[in-house]
């Protein structure tokens, strides 16, 4: 108990300066264009979000050894939601933005045994290890979650559920914000949660 609570004291630790770099480089609202990105993916292929135009995209900022992730991941959940979205055809891409030598830095080897041991649903698993991607959108803990809709406009942004603890108990009964955007918007409907607070560890700049 006295490590995890140590480790989630590690993951939360910047979360402030995360915040204030958030807001200074970059704050991706919902109702505004998605910026584009190219990026290599665990495979060394190149990835650019253009590609996707016409789908539903799924943005998962992710960090191996975080607690909060790891809720996710250990318990089947993230990706059983990965699979959920594909089977709607939404391009699903996970995003490590850790800087190397930072906690969760994977190299492209790391992140292909990453792909196998986690069991991954997505689309690509995406090396965003200078971390561009994550400050063009602000992007602010792990998991934190970016929806977009076939027009290329962001329509969620925030956590993936509402409950912001790291334990895998409080999956059950949760609401998961990610797939209410997809099922609402794709039904013709306003999203009815278009933004919510992340909650996890710092992204590690």
């Amino acid at each position: 108990m006295k490590t995890s609570t140590i480790s989630v004291a590690l993951c939360f630790a910047g979360l402030g300066l995360a915040a204030r770099s958030h807001q200074a480089v970059g704050k991706v609202e919902p109702g505004s264009p998605a910026p584009l990105f190219t990026v290599a993916s665990a495979e060394g292929k190149t990835v650019s979000l253009a590609d996707y135009k016409g789908k539903y995209v799924v943005l998962e900022w992710t960090n191996k050894d975080c607690p909060f992730v790891k809720k996710h991941y250990g318990s089947g959940n993230m990706q059983s939601v990965q699979e959920k979205a594909t089977k709607l055809d939404v391009v699903w891409l996970t995003i490590c933005s850790s800087a190397p030598g930072k906690q969760g830095y994977m190299t492209q080897e790391d992140a292909k045994q990453r792909l196998k041991d986690a069991n991954m649903h997505g689309t690509a698993l995406l090396l965003d290890s200078d971390s561009k991607v994550a400050r063009t959108y602000g992007a602010r803990t792990t998991p934190h979650m970016f929806v977009i809709d076939p027009k290329g406009i962001v329509i969620y942004n925030g956590a993936i559920d509402d409950k912001p603890t790291p334990d895998p108990a409080d999956i059950k009964g949760a609401k998961n914000y990610v797939m209410a955007a997809l099922e609402e918007s794709m039904a013709g409907k306003a999203v009815s949660v278009p933004k919510s607070v992340p909650y996890g560890c710092s992204v590690k700049y």
